[in-house]
């Protein structure tokens, strides 16, 4: 199986250097300066589960060409339009693209561009980063990926995918309910953003405010609802990890992009957010905090747009 990761970053970089070290048939497609960074010292992973260094096969966008079995995208959603036109010649006939985005907004605009069937369904659990060094690292004790058709039935693309993952170090799943699986983590995320952008604090700070709780859980429930509205409730379990994670006290977790906000970058708000609050609004569930969240991140964004 031959597999075009779309970045090297914090994701990219971690499971596509796990997967290159078990022998997977991996090529990263980069911009010239990453590309040059890769050929120098190679890919370098800072991790709890060992570091790795190791020289990895690199190809920029004007180099591409079709026969691609897998091209996975790791990316932030604002760079979505831009990633899909650079992967674009590398998709064959019988190629899959699998992202690892956050939401799920992004599940149609990638079937609008290169077909339903085309499209699998990916979630990335994991906390990485890339430093100033180019190197990527891992931030917890956590790396898994699940991926599946979205219609939730078997393939031989998903299984032979399986194959490969399973000779790697990090854990994966075949997931036979993807959609529920973005669905859980996007209001596990929609939740966490949204807070604590709105609070500019980690879950730990939130929690020492008299109201911290009670208003991380109201908009846990304000995302619950609209999860369940759309036919996709979070099953029990996924609900009692999300509430000890978003409630635990001395924390220091924090969304990424809190991160992005304090870097003074773009951020992932109205794919996040705002898809969770577009989606509200159309079901006409009350979701007075996630308003309040993105008009905060809409803010923002308005003083970074204006210098």
């Amino acid at each position: 199986m031959k597999i075009l990761i779309l970045g090297a970053g914090g994701i990219g970089g971690y499971f596509g250097g796990c997967l290159a070290k078990s022998g997977a048939d991996v090529t990263f497609l980069v911009r010239p300066a990453r590309a040059a960074q890769l050929a120098r010292h190679g890919l370098i992973v800072k991790s709890p589960f060992g570091d790795l260094e190791l020289a990895v096969k690199t190809v920029l966008a004007g180099q591409l060409t079709p026969g691609y079995d897998m091209i996975m995208i790791t990316l932030k959603a604002y760079d979505l339009d831009a990633a899909l036109t650079a992967v674009a010649p590398a998709v064959g006939a019988n190629s899959a693209v699998l992202p690892f985005l956050n939401g799920v907004r992004h599940l149609d605009l990638i079937a609008a561009r290169f077909g339903d069937k085309r499209v699998l369904g990916g979630v990335a659990y994991i906390a990485a980063t890339l430093n100033a060094d180019g190197e990527v690292v891992h931030l917890n004790q956590i790396h898994k990926l699940a991926f599946g058709e979205l219609s939730g039935e078997r393939s031989a693309r998903c299984e032979a995918l399986a194959s490969v993952m399973a000779k790697a170090r990090f854990n994966s799943v075949l997931s036979d309910t993807i959609r529920l699986d973005l669905w859980e983590k996007f209001v596990f995320l929609s939740t966490l953003a949204g807070m604590t952008c709105l609070m500019r604090a980690g879950v730990g700070a939130i929690m020492q405010a008299r109201d911290g709780e009670t208003l991380m859980l109201e908009m846990f429930e304000e995302c619950r609802k609209v999860a369940a509205a759309n036919g996709y409730a979070p099953r029990p379990q996924a609900l009692e990890n999300t509430r000890k994670m978003l409630t635990e006290r001395g924390s220091g977790f924090t969304a990424s992009m809190l991160r992005d906000i304090e870097r003074g970058g773009p951020t992932e708000g109205e794919h996040i957010v705002g898809d969770m609050l577009r989606r509200a609004e159309e079901l006409k569930i009350e979701a007075p905090l996630l308003r309040a969240a993105l008009c905060h991140l809409q803010a923002y964004e308005a003083i970074r747009a204006a210098g």
